[in-house]
Parts: C-alpha cells; sequence; structure tokens
C-alpha cells in the first residue's frame, strides 16, 4: 500500500474502529477493484435512530475503506417486499391499513396520501435525511427486483437445494424446535389478492411452481421467471443477495449474531449454497434514549428518529455520537441536560483534532482526529472525507442557550451578541465561512430550550417598565448593580472582572452577595436562579440592562 509522510496509510489511520474493520475486509477480501458494503431494512414503520446504527455504521466503513484510496459500491436494500403483518401504534387511520395486513408492504397504500405507498412514504423520509449526515449510498428496492424476476436463479438454486437448507436452518435447533413436516423456502403471493395466506403444492424441477390461497381460493402454477410473487423466505434471501451482489461486508445487530441467529444460517447458507464467502461482519448494540421516556419500539409508537434527533443535534454531531462510540458498545442519545455535554465532548474532540488542545499522547490525539474526520458530513466526488479550510468557531452550547433566549429566539440577533462579546479585535469573533454552522448550532439550542430543556433552564427577560417585588435593601442593592455595573457593562473586558465589580456592588450595598444575585436574577428574569450572573449581564448588553434596570 502507499505512502504519505514516510508512514503506510494503515499506520496514518488504523485510530479508529472503522479503519480496523476496512483493513480487515482488505485482508480478508483480497485486492479487489470495488468492495461492496450492504445495509439494509423493512420500512414496516417509522425507521427509528435504533435503526439508523446499521447504515451509520456500514457509512463509517466506507469512508474508511475510500480514505484507503480503495473503490467502495455502498448498498442499502429496502425490503419492501415484505409482508405487512402489524400495525404500528403511531401510524395514522388504522382501520385502512388494517384491511392490507398479508400484502407486501409496498402495496398498502400510504395513510398520509403522499407518497405511492406504505413503504415508499417511509423510504422517502430516510432518504431525504441521509445527504443531511453526509451518507450516500445506492438504494435497491427489492420489490422491484423480485418482481422484475432479478432473482429467479437465485430461487431455483434454493428450491434444488431445499434439504440442504432444511438441513442448515436446523442445525443449531433441539429436536422440537425443527421443521416439521413439507417445507419451502419460498413463498408466494397470490396473483389474484395479493395476499401471502398461500401454501405450496409443488416444484416441477425447472421454473413451475404451483400453489393454493386459502385467503381467496384461487390458486395455479406459476413460472419464477416471469411471476411477480414468488419471494424467498427471509434468512435464505438475504445470503441470496449476498452473493448476488457480491457483499464483502455487512453488520447486523447483537440479536442477529447471537448462536443460531440469522447470520449465523445465512453464513452458511452463502457458502454451502451459494457458493459465495459470507462478508465480514461485526455485531452492533442497542441504543438507548434518554430524556424522553419510553423504550424506542415501533410498535408501542414510542419512535424517534434521525430528523428527531437533527433538531437537537448538528449533523457533524450526530455523527460523532456513531463515531466515537465502537460497534458493540451500547450508548444513549440525551434530550435532557445531557445534551450540553454532548457539545461539550465533541468540542474537545474538535479542538483537539485542530492542535487547540492538547491530547495526553499521539496515539490519544491521532484517536480523537480521526473520529473528528469521522464526523465531518462533507466528502468529495469520491466520497473521502473532507476537513473543513478553518477550524469552526466554538460557542459553547450552554451559552448559547442563554444568549438565544436573550435574543427572544432570534438567530440572527444571536450572532451580532456573540460578535459583540468577542470584544474589539473582530479576530477573536466568527469569520464570514464560519457563519453557517454556527447559524445551525444557534437552531438546535434553540430548539432543545423550547422543548426539551428543564424548567429551572428557561428564562425570559422582563419588559421594560415590569418590577418585582422586592424588599426596600434589595431594591437598593439592584439600582447599586445598575448603576455601577450594568452602565459599564462594555467596560468589562471579561466576565471574572465584571464579578469582581458585582461583589463591590453587593458590599458597598451592605448586602450578601448572594442576596444581590437572587435580586438580579428576580429584576431581570423574576426568578431566584439563573445563569452565571457575571456572562449574563455582559450578554444582554448595556442599553437592554439599563431599560430593565430603570424600573428601580
Amino acid at each position: 500500500m502507499g505512502k504519505e509522510n514516510g508512514e503506510s496509510i494503515e499506520e496514518r489511520t488504523a485510530y479508529h474502529w472503522a479503519d480496523e474493520t476496512a483493513l480487515k475486509i482488505i485482508r480478508e477480501k483480497g485486492e479487489k477493484d470495488v468492495y461492496t458494503c450492504a445495509a439494509g431494512i423493512t420500512p414496516s414503520g417509522t425507521v427509528h435512530i435504533g435503526n439508523f446504527r446499521e447504515i451509520m455504521s456500514v457509512d463509517l466503513v466506507v469512508r474508511a475503506l475510500r480514505d484507503q484510496g480503495r473503490k467502495v459500491r455502498f448498498i442499502y436494500s429496502w425490503d419492501d417486499y415484505d409482508v405487512f403483518r402489524k400495525i404500528p401504534t403511531n401510524m395514522p387511520k388504522q382501520e385502512e391499513l388494517a384491511r392490507y395486513l398479508r400484502f407486501p408492504i409496498t402495496m398498502v397504500p400510504d395513510p398520509w396520501e403522499r407518497d405511492e405507498s406504505y413503504a415508499r412514504h417511509h423510504e422517502v423520509d430516510v432518504e431525504t435525511m441521509m445527504p443531511v449526515v453526509g451518507i450516500y449510498p445506492e438504494y435497491l428496492y427489492q420489490a422491484e427486483r423480485y418482481r422484475a424476476s432479478v432473482y429467479a436463479g437465485g430461487i431455483r438454486r434454493a428450491l434444488e437445494k431445499r434439504e440442504e437448507l432444511r438441513n442448515i436452518l436446523d442445525r443449531y435447533r433441539d429436536e422440537e424446535h425443527k421443521i416439521q413436516g413439507p417445507w419451502w423456502p419460498v413463498s408466494v403471493f397470490c396473483q389474484s389478492c395479493g395476499k401471502d395466506e398461500t401454501g405450496l403444492d409443488g416444484w416441477d424441477g425447472e421454473w413451475g411452481l404451483s400453489y393454493h390461497c386459502d385467503a381467496c381460493g384461487q390458486g395455479g402454477t406459476v413460472d419464477i421467471r416471469a411471476a411477480k410473487g414468488v419471494k424467498l423466505n427471509w434468512r435464505v434471501d438475504w445470503p441470496m443477495r449476498w452473493e448476488y451482489e457480491k457483499v464483502d461486508f455487512e453488520p447486523a445487530g447483537k440479536d442477529h449474531h447471537s448462536r443460531g441467529g440469522s447470520f449465523d444460517t445465512a453464513r452458511h447458507i452463502c457458502g454451502e449454497v451459494y457458493g459465495w464467502e459470507p462478508p465480514v461482519t461485526f455485531a452492533y448494540d442497542f441504543i438507548g434514549i434518554k430524556g424522553l421516556g419510553g423504550k424506542i419500539s415501533s410498535s408501542s409508537g414510542v419512535v424517534i428518529d434521525l430528523k428527531d434527533v437533527l433538531r437537537v443535534y448538528t449533523p457533524e454531531v450526530v455523527r460523532y455520537l456513531f463515531a466515537g462510540t465502537r460497534p458493540n458498545t451500547e450508548f444513549t442519545i440525551s434530550f435532557d441536560l445531557d445534551v450540553i455535554k454532548t457539545y461539550e465532548d465533541y468540542d474537545k474532540t474538535e479542538r483537539i483534532a485542530w492542535k487547540m488542545e492538547e491530547a495526553k499522547d499521539e496515539a490519544a490525539y491521532r484517536r480523537e482526529r480521526r473520529i473528528y474526520e469521522l464526523s465531518r458530513t462533507a466528502v468529495s466526488p469520491e466520497g473521502k472525507t473532507l476537513m473543513p479550510g478553518v477550524m469552526p468557531w466554538q460557542a459553547p452550547f450552554r451559552h448559547l442557550c442563554s444568549l438565544v433566549q436573550i435574543a427572544d429566539g432570534d438567530t440572527e440577533k444571536t450572532i451580532a451578541a456573540l460578535k459583540k462579546s468577542a470584544g474589539k479585535n473582530a479576530a477573536d469573533g466568527p469569520a464570514e465561512e464560519q457563519i453557517p454552522a454556527l447559524r445551525e448550532r444557534i437552531l438546535r439550542a434553540k430548539y432543545w430550550v423550547e422543548h426539551h430543556a428543564p424548567g429551572e433552564f428557561r428564562f425570559s427577560l422582563r419588559p421594560p417598565g415590569e418590577r418585582a417585588e422586592l424588599p426596600a435593601d434589595l431594591a437598593l442593592g439592584v439600582r447599586a448593580l445598575r448603576d455601577t455595573v450594568a452602565a459599564d457593562i462594555e467596560k468589562f473586558p471579561d466576565d471574572k472582572s465584571c464579578a469582581g465589580a458585582i461583589y463591590k456592588a453587593a458590599e458597598e450595598a451592605g448586602l450578601e452577595a448572594k442576596a444581590l444575585f437572587t435580586a438580579a436574577y428576580q429584576a431581570l428574569i423574576g426568578r431566584d436562579q439563573g445563569p452565571r450572573l457575571a456572562g449574563f449581564l455582559r450578554s444582554i448588553g448595556r442599553e437592554r440592562l439599563l431599560q430593565i434596570l430603570s424600573a428601580y
């Protein structure tokens, strides 16, 4: 492999699990013109953030392969020819949807009447969000492919190897759970009524498959090469498509990776029946949600999707959550106060990556740098990770939450306040190319404050002329704060000097500092506590402070 700056690409990039996986793929699959990486899901309901872990994990490995100069085909399969077995509780028009149970998902109408089918609605919801987080797969629609008889050869192979398939599926089962009676590796959607409530009657050894329908009483013989309703059972379909698409890598949830689980049987079927070496893989763990209550579950209606997460976290921070966690580790996406900690962690990684903060050693630097690279959404036409031209201007999320409330939710006023707080040296403030990313973070801060922040975190400034009911001594303290601190607020170069002036004002008014703090918060926001007072006063600004405090 090539060298860069005297070290191999492996040496330069193998500081992340995605790079480790990429090197494993190259090692086990050998040098290839193109490596195929796969993911997929059934669009039977809202594709929640737990489902998203698979495509994100694959994308990170795809990035790692491309960053090492490899060409990659990244496919994402929509298993929209699966049966519509259950109606998720968060779906509208439940009674109407109930009429389509046992049909292929792609034949179920869209209850929102936006897209051509129920399946397509959920597919579009995901596909429109993928570019936002820098993911660009090639989408494969299994309903289209099955109806076009793309897999006719694979279906016939399964019929020819029916007993071998049965033995593989029974390999990990005890006697009680082995397949009983006649068994077929395929099913048929009725050519008359469209449902899958059918039974197979026989196969002619070539392309003819006979069936009967228990739902409508119809049946007959169909030609596998032309019929639109013949489909492999899922445990056979998955490995068949590995061979058909020449898949080199595909992860799966830890439930699929259990002994005797679907991945175990799939790898045997892939190798022993279809003659293709199964893909490199790993098991990924579940994702929890903190701060909303309830467990992620399509059936229960507690569903958090990527769009929900992106309302609180910027695309780079979303990628960071996954890039910064090994796939076999369960982690939690928070909507409570931990949101602030997540942004702080991301900012620290960013500072280390740009060498604005020192890592504990070279290995730690390279690891953090790689996590940061893989968190970026921008990619080159070849799909390689692109770094920004300059380091983004960091505005702490907690500070933004205060500023955006001071600015009454106005993004541009919040940006203006940030520029002003940079002081006389304009170079200390955000440059024009840094503003778009800053604006995105402000929008998240505004949304989080309005929808998820605890009540004590939220505030609104009193309008001019509105006065808090304060004892005379506290009112005197507020006047002292107004005349000695607020009036000169623009002269303080930092929060520390401002805080010193506040303590001095309390002393001159004959008050304990804590009492003056309480009085100040009451006068400003009608509460006993609030953001750190010095920074809060400086963020509000002289003009508005004097307008509010003039009532005293």
